[in-house]
């Protein structure tokens, strides 16, 4: 980890991988976390009758997640101890990859600009894989989804921490395994 790099760690992947469960026992046992920006972003819309949907218009969904984002990331700049983040700014410009849409030099900018000190990644975990009122996205989908952000994490140079597929609590103990090596 870099000085300047703020402890925050990304939990990344695919749809229905485990992510958001691996945050919820994080905060469960009493670490900072920040939730998913784009589930937080469609429950808002539907909710509001708008349009920054993945299914109405891609571009404003992506825009409206980088907003969120940014403000987590900014919210928890002067943390000390671990945040774990559902995804993190890197997620938006794979997003945008993934639909075959363009990626503003502005967003490239904020992904490189607000780092984080470590990326665990989610495989495809078929096996535990679910949609729902949010998640609509096939499995082949979910899949393309963590290629996705292989890619756009590489791509921005982190190294990957690929999270084992196990029980919960084994996947907790490798993460901060991790951080603590």
């Amino acid at each position: 980890m870099h000085e300047t790099t703020p402890p925050f760690h990304v939990v990344t992947g695919g749809p229905g991988a485990g992510k958001s469960t691996l945050i919820a026992a994080l905060a469960h046992a009493g670490f900072a976390v920040v939730a998913e920006a784009g589930r937080a972003v469609i429950r808002e819309q539907q909710a509001s009758g708008g349009d920054a949907l993945p299914w109405r218009d891609r571009a404003a969904f992506a825009h409206a997640m980088l907003a969120r984002d940014l403000a987590a990331y900014d919210a928890h700049r002067a943390a000390s101890a671990p945040v774990f983040f559902d995804r993190g700014i890197a997620d938006v410009v794979g997003y945008l990859r993934l639909e075959g849409l363009p990626v503003p030099e502005a967003m490239l900018s904020a992904a490189r600009a607000r780092r984080y000190a470590r990326v665990f990644i989610c495989p495809p975990w078929p096996d535990i894989y679910v949609t729902d009122a949010e998640r609509k996205q096939t499995p082949e989908t979910a899949a393309r989804t963590y290629d996705a952000m292989v890619e756009a994490y590489t791509g921005l140079g982190y190294p990957l921490i690929e999270v084992p597929r196990a029980s919960v609590a084994a996947r907790i103990d490798f993460m901060l395994e991790a951080i603590r090596a």
